[in-house]
């Protein structure tokens, strides 16, 4: 099999390795000549995916890399990887999925299949992408074939990856639908069929909407226990004791992630051209968005109570990527946290050894120093990696400001818990 992989995200290497580990040849594209150059030279930017697997599959000729989009042209599959932004006027960005597929009408074969799997509202496989790989006068379902599969990759999980969880595919027709299933069931162990493209692209953003409704709820209940002198965190988890009725989401400083901050609002922007208005989706978007200013409102309460202000404190933030043992920072709300906190006059560092130094253009801390924690005012735990010595932290630290909850049953006057 011959398989395209468009974008070599964090969604599409992981796909064009699953392909090639299965013995496929794979054809990956993507606009950032630095990308391919890392991929080229045996080196992976993707945490889940290791240097060692990229190097195998170029060495038996199973993966080749460019930023021409020429090299899908013998291709059967081509998968379309892209991201799928939101503007700051919070409409969907969908330019990258009409230029790749722009591209690829110029290249695509008669009888190839074309898959997307970059999220976005429902409609877009056929009212956008149709209409323009048929400008080539190829008709979808007949002289190639049209499908949408949301991605489901959960960066950092050891137990579920593109290969094991359970993919749903959506056909424009019978034919497509089972042409896209042909080339999938190579890699991906449990294939779903859904009944149309739109009941596939509605998927994904049902799946995200569920995390982001219930994170809002969880984030409002943080603000209510605060209120009420309560520990939220104790009350989930007295919660999750009941078996049945219940599951335990837990507040944080904020949404992060290119999906679950995002992908809800695709669906509100729609439904909003019909006349119908997401109040679930965009109440949780509004409370999770304010959850930084709620974070760092606590902070400078709990910094007044030591007879300090916000203004010439020392502060470090101890993890700036989005969720643990990511590098990936993409909507990461400890920027946001950064940001007010030096608005407000502190002498805010940062220290997370998985994110590429200058890729967050603030001041950071190469090492984490018993010096440097000393003569921090407050440590922040905005994200928890499980790596990180919190022992050692604990015992260096004047005072932790711990967002996560990830020093439990610790009986000190030092840690403080949202």
């Amino acid at each position: 099999m011959k398989i395209a992989v468009v974008g070599l995200g964090y969604v599409g290497l992981p796909l064009a390795c699953a392909f090639a580990e299965k013995g496929a040849q794979v054809y990956g594209v993507d606009i950032s000549a630095d990308k391919i150059s890392m991929l080229n030279k045996g080196v992976s930017y993707v945490g889940d995916i290791k240097s060692s697997g990229i190097k195998e599959h170029k060495r038996k000729g199973l993966l080749t890399v460019s930023t021409d989009f020429s090299i899908i042209k013998d291709c059967g599959c081509i998968a379309i990887c892209v991201p799928t932004p939101l503007r700051k006027t919070q409409d969907p960005d969908i330019s990258y999925i009409i230029a790749s597929c722009e591209k690829i009408k110029d290249h695509i074969k008669k009888g190839a299949v074309v898959v997307l799997e970059s999220t976005t509202y429902p409609g877009t496989t056929r009212e956008v992408v149709r209409g323009i790989l048929e400008k080539k006068n190829f008709k979808a379902g007949k002289d190639f074939f049209l499908a949408f599969s949301p991605e489901r990759i959960d960066p950092s999980n050891k137990k579920w990856n593109v290969k094991n969880t359970p993919k749903v595919i959506g056909g424009i027709n019978k034919a497509s639908l089972d042409k896209a299933v042909h080339y999938y069931s190579l890699a991906i162990e449990h294939i779903v069929p859904a009944s149309s493209l739109e009941a596939a692209e509605m998927v994904k953003l049902l799946e995200n909407t569920f995390r982001a409704v219930n994170i809002g709820l969880i984030n409002e209940m943080a603000q209510i226990s605060d209120r009420l002198g309560l520990d939220v965190w104790e009350i989930v988890n007295l919660a999750a004791t009941k078996p049945y009725g219940f599951m335990p989401f837990y507040p944080g400083p904020g949404l992060g992630g290119h999906c679950i901050p995002i992908d809800p609002l695709y669906l509100s922007w729609k439904m909003k051209s019909l006349n119908f208005y997401t109040r679930f989706i965009d109440l949780a978007s509004e409370i999770n968005g304010a959850m930084p200013h709620f974070t760092v409102m606590k902070l400078a309460t709990i910094l007044n109570g030591f007879s300090k202000s916000v203004k010439g404190s020392k502060i470090i933030i101890l993890g700036v990527a989005y969720k643990k043992d990511v590098s990936d920072t993409r909507e990461s709300p400890a920027l946001e946290l950064i940001s007010e906190l030096e608005e407000m006059g502190a002498d805010v560092s940062w220290y997370d050894d998985l994110i590429t130094y200058g890729e967050v253009p603030r001041k950071r801390l190469k090492k984490l120093s018993p010096d440097s924690l000393k003569k921090a005012d407050m440590v922040v735990i905005a994200t928890d990696h499980s790596h990180f010595d919190y022992d050692f932290i604990v015992k260096k630290s004047k005072r932790i400001f711990d967002l996560r909850n990830t020093l439990p049953g610790r009986k000190s006057a030092k840690i403080f818990k949202l």
